[in-house]
């Protein structure tokens, strides 16, 4: 009897082993195959984009991409209008989104007492999950009026200044690049601080707390253990904030004027790819629908281009460190 046991036992785990190995070769086809689904998903968009715009990449590419015209009666249209507005305000929203989220992450994290924590989280995340079209209509009937209100007094001082003066030149209309990108900004910023503040609650205690001890003030703990140690995460979640930047569609689309121009003045008003696809694409046919699926192909180029150099950045900032 105790022979047979030890006869069996053998072939019983030899049994459970290619069971096991079969059951991981399933789970890793399984997973690669999402992977791919993701891949080829992201592909199927952009070629489709590409060959839904052949009439106009293909015919006149150089002057689809240098000319700033748009007139759908002669079919002449130029993208460089609505890519220097989408870039101009994704530009605006970063640099107003991003020390504002860097200073809530590090008073959540750092300074805030304990019972304030979870409140003004809790308001953080909230914004996040507003829709676009609330933001858009916020933006419209109250911070545009609020924008036109002020526009005058920017013009009278930071218009007056040498080097940014030309930039807050104009008629006060509200509606502009700076209003379209200071809403894309509030929009962008419960992403960048929510991605900040986790990234700061994982600098180890002991990292922090033997700065202090060394005599080290909050901002010195801040800037030579927080940073250092989350660089990398932390530049990851502002280019994440810019990728929303750069596809937000109907909030801009309230905001920003839909005029087909290229302006030094942030105060007049302009257009991008995504609202010049919203507003135009119901009624667009011909060579006028091939401009505007030509447009989201170039949206998806300038995205691709963006995080690119946020991998390149990535990278490099881990081969300084060593890794």
């Amino acid at each position: 009897m105790p022979s047979s046991i030890a006869t069996s036992t053998p072939i019983d785990a030899d049994q459970r082993s290619r069971i096991d190995a079969r059951h991981d070769a399933w789970f890793r086809g399984l997973l690669k195959f999402c992977a791919l689904l993701v891949l080829a998903a992201l592909l199927g968009a952009a070629l489709s984009t590409l060959w839904g715009g052949r009439e106009v990449l293909f015919k006149d590419g150089f002057h689809f991409l240098t000319s700033d015209t748009w007139n759908p009666v002669t079919d002449d249209y130029g993208a460089l209008a609505p890519i220097f507005g989408t870039l101009v305000t994704s530009l605006i929203a970063l640099v107003l989104a991003v020390p504002v989220s860097f200073g809530i992450a590090l008073f959540l994290t750092e300074i805030a007492p304990t019972w304030l924590r979870g409140p003004v989280a809790t308001a953080i995340e909230l914004l996040a999950s507003i829709p676009s079209i609330i933001y858009g209509m916020w933006g419209l009937f109250v911070f545009v009026p609020f924008m036109a209100g002020i526009e005058p007094a920017l013009s009278d001082t930071l218009g007056r200044l040498p080097l940014v003066g030309k930039l807050f030149e104009g008629p006060p209309l509200g509606l502009g690049l700076l209003t379209a990108g200071i809403v894309l900004a509030v929009m962008i910023l419960p992403f960048i601080c929510s991605v900040m503040r986790e990234v700061f609650q994982t600098v180890p205690v002991r990292l922090k707390e033997s700065s202090y001890a060394l005599g080290s003030t909050t901002w010195e703990v801040v800037w030579d253990i927080v940073l250092p140690y989350t660089r990398s995460a932390v530049i990851g979640g502002i280019f994440l904030g810019l990728g929303r930047a750069l596809g937000e569609t109907m909030a801009v689309t309230f905001v920003l004027g839909n005029a087909y121009s290229i302006t030094s003045s942030l105060l007049m008003p302009g257009t991008s790819i995504s609202s010049a696809i919203a507003n135009e694409f119901n009624e667009a046919v011909g060579i006028h629908r091939s401009a505007l699926i030509a447009l989201g192909f170039l949206l998806f180029v300038v995205t691709f281009i963006v995080l690119l150099i946020a991998r390149l950045m990535l990278r490099r900032l881990a081969r300084r460190e060593g890794n």
